[in-house]
């Protein structure tokens, strides 16, 4: 056992199809457990459950982010990415941002109609909604639920501009949505390519499509006339920063037209979890890893500041900013997302009767369900 920047590290056993190594509770709880790799036990089990959001669209006004609207269909990933900045955000379920973020999942089964609620209301300002902004719409679990197919069909029905940020592949399902949309110009996808390395892939994001799966999305949704961006991101350095000219490359060929990327974050949990699957998959690298990070974030191990979180500063950040706009200049890209882009004059809201014909679709399903479920417990 060593101990390294107040983090305790040892050897775990590594679990397939899983990133993140450990499971401490809650940051809101006021006892911290630490599980012992002997009592974990086999890898865990996805599970999905359905829960009745009170609220459907997120706003910000954060001066680096360039979206004002967005909606998370499903809290949690199955991607497992270690490094996700979303983690954090399990623990306001009192659950823990490592292996529980992964495996305990929920998705929003009423979000299609608390959607057209929202379009339906006299004050709403139509301006893009971003899928995508936390965890990623199109994780695996969308197969079986189709939450954000649910979603599109609603935008699409009243031709509202959505955005979409994803490293699924599955989001060509719903091309036949997306490439109507997008010659309205109400649509665009931003792709996420971390490394073309199959075996940092595996580790890094394990239940995430591989680097060329996505950049198959990309030659699809392109060739569909939906505008594709390539978010060459998180940029770790020493692991992938070396990829990027190859990826801005190889995501130009397949039909991305703007390209950004995103220095690694470590907000909250995500150090410590991060860190620790670093000492454990590349002991002999990590201490320069996190040399870099900290010459890039003013000697911290994050710096929250609006216009530094997402690029750093410093000599590397610097160097890697310069890289990236030459090969973008070489390569005929647009830098920068799309943003709220998108044509908002199309926006055509619900109708009060549509909106109430839904309300009483609604009502006449649940009572339904319930009838069934008192004469399905009778017969028991």
């Amino acid at each position: 056992m060593a101990k390294n920047n107040d983090i305790i590290l040892r050897q775990r056993s590594v679990r397939k199809g899983r990133a993140a190594l450990s499971n401490h509770g809650s940051r809101y709880q006021p006892t911290r457990v630490e599980w012992d790799d002997g009592i974990e036990g086999p890898t865990p089990v996805t599970e999905c459950r359905a829960v009745d959001a009170r609220s459907i669209i997120s706003r910000n006004n954060s001066p680096d982010i360039p979206f004002s609207q967005s909606i998370n269909p499903y809290q949690g990933c199955e991607h497992g990415c270690v490094y996700c900045y979303a983690r954090p955000s399990h623990a306001y379920l009192d659950l823990s941002p490592g292996v529980d973020f992964e495996t305990r999942l929920t998705y929003k089964r009423n979000a299609a109609t608390l959607l057209e609620d929202e379009l339906a209301k006299p004050g709403y300002q139509c301006s893009a909604i971003t899928l995508g902004a936390n965890t990623d719409p199109y994780q695996p679990v969308e197969r079986e639920h189709r939450i954000t197919r649910q979603l599109l069909e609603v935008l699409q029905r009243h031709r509202h501009p959505v955005a979409i940020v994803t490293k699924g592949a599955l989001v060509t399902r719903d091309i036949d949505i997306l490439a109507e949309m997008a010659a309205d110009d109400l649509c665009s996808v931003a792709i996420s390519v971390t490394t073309l390395d199959s075996n940092l892939k595996r580790r890094l994001e394990p239940r995430a499509a591989s680097g060329r799966a996505r950049l198959a999305a990309m030659e699809t949704l392109a060739a569909a006339g939906v505008p594709v961006t390539l978010l060459f991101a998180p940029v770790i350095p020493a692991l992938n920063d070396s990829e990027m000219e190859t990826i801005l490359a190889r995501a130009r060929e397949a039909g991305a037209t703007t390209a950004a990327y995103i220095l690694l974050r470590l907000p909250l949990e995500i150090r410590d979890l991060f860190f620790e699957w670093l000492h454990q998959h590349y002991p002999l690298r990590a201490e320069h890893v996190i040399s870099l990070l900290r010459q890039s974030r003013n000697g911290a191990d994050y710096d929250s500041r609006f216009n530094h979180r997402m690029r750093g500063t410093g000599t590397f950040a610097d160097l890697l900013g310069r890289r990236f706009s030459v090969a973008c200049r070489r390569l005929g890209y647009t830098t920068g997302e799309r943003g709220d882009n998108g044509r908002t004059d199309l926006f055509t809201p619900p109708t009060r009767r549509a909106k109430n014909a839904g309300a009483k679709r609604d009502t006449e399903g649940a009572a339904q369900i319930e009838l069934f479920a008192g004469s399905h417990a009778s017969s028991h």
